[in-house]
């Protein structure tokens, strides 16, 4: 599969940023799951009619149609978020884990008892006080790092080593890398109740940093309820990264890039979607990741317009005027203002009525981001 490390979408006209924000009341943002997934509110959007109606994700099965292809991502979210204390001043430290490189990278790289270097970007908390050099430590001792590169906007590339497996002990000494406005104490209870929670019940692929959250609202019941009235539910893996929730910095829409990501679309999932196509059957994405992934995955060269099986990066930036090639509808949340997940959103569904959708949203106080409310665009 060809990777589409710089590929980004024609706009209509210039458009910014600024265009693309709405009015949010804080209490909205929804800081806690719902007691049951599939208890969510739901905005079915009707893209054709230009119109609206609210409903419930448990109703989801009844929007669906026999033959619709319901296509999820089956990343898994690891504890990429590390607290650890500064040597030898014990100035305390957070390191969220962006993305492994290549170990190469840094010479002389501490190597794990597996005999093997694992180098990381991250970003860093305080920054200033990570220079070159600086040493953490985490948990009990066993897990170490030495920062080896002094990167921009806060990152960092660090150099771990450990005594055991690496990724044995990010499970044990790790957090949840819960968003910033999803505000939590360092309780551990609290952790594990966020470690079980922000996590699809079908998550498979060990790699992403934050949740594909449009999957969140999916049950083992609902999942089979889609598959007794005909639709077919297919995974493919897109790793979420900084790249999906880094803050759009362009004014100007033509300047803006996503970071790339690492996805995966399966023979299983890449036959099933041609084949829907190909007789006129719906392609359901749920989660924007779901869409980046699928519409990375459509051939250009392709006379017959399929997609390929394969894995790769894509920095796919989808901003209004891209032609939708793969997807037919979306399931997403609620997404922060002036983001690229709303640019997606709003490619998709038009500007005026994805903003509209939003302000309607807000005053039927539905609940806002990860652990929200959703839309089913249609």
């Amino acid at each position: 599969m060809k990777s589409l490390n710089s590929a980004f979408c024609l706009l209509p006209s210039v458009m910014h940023i600024s265009e693309f924000d709405y009015e949010l009341p804080e209490e909205l943002i929804a800081q806690h799951p719902p007691e049951r997934r599939d208890s969510s509110r739901m905005l079915v959007v009707e893209r054709a009619e230009r119109r609206w109606r609210d409903s419930y994700f448990s109703e989801l099965p009844t929007e669906i149609r026999s033959g619709d292809v319901i296509v999820v991502n089956n990343t898994r979210v690891f504890p990429a978020r590390l607290i650890g204390r500064r040597t030898p001043s014990g100035g305390r430290v957070e390191l969220l884990l962006v993305r492994e490189l290549v170990t190469e990278r840094v010479s002389g790289a501490s190597e794990t008892a597996g005999g093997e270097a694992r180098v990381w970007e991250v970003l860093a908390r305080p920054a200033r006080r990570l220079e070159r050099g600086a040493r953490v430590v985490f948990g009990d001792g066993r897990l170490r790092a030495e920062v080896s590169e002094v990167l921009e906007e806060g990152r960092r590339v660090v150099s771990f080593e450990c005594d055991g497996d690496f990724d044995a002990l990010l499970d044990e000494t790790g957090q949840t890398p819960l968003p910033p406005y999803i505000k939590r104490s360092d309780d551990a209870a609290t952790s594990a109740a966020d470690r079980a929670r922000y996590q699809t019940v079908y998550a498979q692929q060990r790699g992403a940093i934050a949740a594909p959250t449009a999957g969140l609202h999916f049950t083992p019941e609902v999942i089979e309820e889609l598959r007794a009235r005909g639709a077919q539910v297919v995974e493919v893996t897109l790793h979420v990264g900084y790249g999906t929730f880094a803050p759009v910095r362009a004014e100007d829409l033509r300047e803006h890039r996503v970071a790339a990501e690492r996805y995966e679309v399966s023979a299983e999932a890449a036959s099933a979607v041609n084949a829907a196509h190909a007789e006129g059957r719906r392609v359901i994405a749920v989660g924007t990741t779901t869409v980046r992934a699928l519409e990375s995955a459509f051939a250009e060269e392709e006379v017959d317009g399929q997609i390929r099986a394969g894995a790769g990066e894509t920095a796919l930036t989808v901003t209004p005027g891209w032609r939708f090639r793969v997807v037919d509808a979306l399931l997403t949340n609620f997404h922060l203002p002036q983001s690229s997940l709303l640019l997606l959103v709003s490619a998709f569904a038009g500007r005026e009525l994805t903003l509209a959708a939003y302000r309607h949203a807000v005053a039927a106080r539905y609940r806002f981001y990860s652990y929200g409310d959703c839309m089913f665009i249609i």
